[in-house]
C-alpha cells in the first residue's frame, strides 16, 4: 500500500511478473497459503468455521499494533514498548468501568493513556536525541509497572453496566466476521491510504530513506518520528482494548512479549529495519503467518515452547531475503 522510489525503479525496470516475484510480502503471502492448505489436508479441524474464525480474530490482535510499527520502522526507528501498551491500556479500559463508568469513557481513557506513552516516547526520541531502542526499552518496563499501579496488581473481569458491550466489542461478530478483523480492515485501509497518498505518508519514507537529506529539503523530521510514535501507541492502544475485550478480563501480564510478535510480523511482511521500506498490508500478512504457524504447531500436537525457535527463524529468513535482495541490487 505503500510506494518507495525503488519501487518504481523496479517497476521500470523489470515486468510485472519479475517485479511481484521480487517482493518479499509476495512471498510470505503464498507460504501463508501453502500452509493454510496443507493443514486443511494433514488436519480435520484447521479448516473448520470455528478455527478459521478463531485464526482470523487472534491474529488481528498482533496485526492491528503492526500497523503502527510499520510507520516507525519504516523511519528507522524501533518500538519494544508496544507490547506494555497493550497491557496498560486494557488495564485502563478495565479498571475505569470497573468504576462504574461507561465504555466510551474507558475506551477514551485507555487510548489518552496509549497516546501519552507514545508522546514521551515521540518527544525523547525526536527532539532529546535519545536512540529508539533506549527510550522504547525503558518506556516497556515503566508502562508495564504503572499497568500493575493501576491494577494494584490483580486481575479484573467486571467491567461495569456497560460490561456486555465491551465484551461483544471484541468478541463478538457482524454478518459471520469478527468484530476485531473489521477494525483491522478499516485500520489497514486507512493507514496504507495515508502511507502511500498522503504528505505525511512521503515524508515518513523521506525520514527512513535519508533522514539527512529530509531535513535539507524541509521535511519537518522531528514532528514526523513523533508522530510515528504516537500512531504506533494509538494501535497498540487499540489493539489492548480490543484484546481486553474478547478474553473478558484483565491481568497485570497482558500483552507481555507481544512487542516481538509485532515486531517480527513487520520485518516478515517486508519491512526493513534499517528504515525507508515497508506497508501497511505486509505487517498484516506477517501476522496472519505467524498465526498461521502457532495454530498449526498447536493443532499437530507440537509443544508451545517450539512457537519461539519458528517465530525467530522466521524473522531471521525474512531479514536474510531482504539482505539478498540488496546485495543483487548492488550488483546490478
Amino acid at each position: 500500500m505503500a510506494t518507495t522510489l525503488d519501487d518504481t525503479i523496479n517497476r521500470q525496470a523489470y515486468s510485472p511478473v519479475t517485479w511481484l516475484l521480487s517482493r518479499q510480502i509476495f512471498w510470505v503471502f503464498v507460504a501463508t497459503v501453502i500452509a493454510c492448505l496443507a493443514l486443511s489436508l494433514v488436519t480435520d479441524t484447521f479448516a473448520t468455521r470455528q478455527n478459521v474464525f478463531n485464526v482470523t480474530r487472534n491474529f488481528s490482535f498482533i496485526a492491528i499494533a503492526a500497523l503502527g510499527m510499520t510507520a516507525v520502522i519504516i523511519t528507522g526507528g524501533i518500538d519494544l514498548s508496544v507490547g506494555s501498551i497493550m497491557g496498560l491500556s486494557a488495564i485502563v479500559v478495565g479498571v475505569i468501568m470497573n468504576a462504574g463508568y461507561s465504555i466510551w469513557i474507558g475506551i477514551s481513557a485507555a487510548l489518552g493513556a496509549a497516546l501519552a506513552v507514545g508522546l514521551i516516547n515521540g518527544f525523547l526520541i525526536a527532539y532529546v536525541g535519545i536512540q529508539p531502542f533506549v527510550v522504547t526499552l525503558g518506556m516497556l518496563a515503566i508502562a508495564r509497572s504503572q499497568g500493575q499501579v493501576g491494577s494494584n496488581n490483580k486481575m479484573v473481569y467486571q467491567f461495569g453496566p456497560d460490561q456486555d458491550k465491551l465484551l461483544a466489542l471484541g468478541g463478538g461478530s457482524t454478518l459471520g466476521i469478527p468484530n476485531p478483523v473489521i477494525a483491522l480492515v478499516l485500520l489497514t485501509v486507512i493507514t496504507g491510504f495515508c502511507l502511500r497518498w498522503t504528505k505525511w505518508g512521503c515524508h515518513v519514507f523521506a525520514v527512513g530513506g535519508n533522514e539527512r537529506a529530509a531535513r535539507l529539503t524541509g521535511v519537518p523530521v522531528r514532528r514526523i518520528k513523533l508522530s510515528v510514535y504516537l500512531f504506533s501507541a494509538l494501535t497498540a492502544g487499540i489493539a489492548g482494548v480490543l484484546l481486553a475485550s474478547w478474553l473478558g478480563g484483565v491481568t497485570q501480564n497482558l500483552g507481555e512479549t507481544y512487542e516481538l510478535r509485532v515486531i517480527a510480523a513487520t520485518v516478515i511482511g517486508g519491512a526493513n529495519l534499517m528504515g525507508g521500506s515497508g506497508t501497511a498490508i505486509g505487517g498484516v500478512v506477517g501476522a496472519a503467518l505467524i498465526q498461521v504457524i502457532n495454530n498449526s504447531l498447536t493443532l499437530l500436537g507440537i509443544s508451545a515452547f517450539w512457537q519461539g525457535t519458528f517465530l525467530g527463524g522466521c524473522i531471521l529468513v525474512a531479514v536474510a531475503f531482504d539482505r539478498v535482495k540488496a546485495l543483487r541490487q548492488t550488483e546490478e
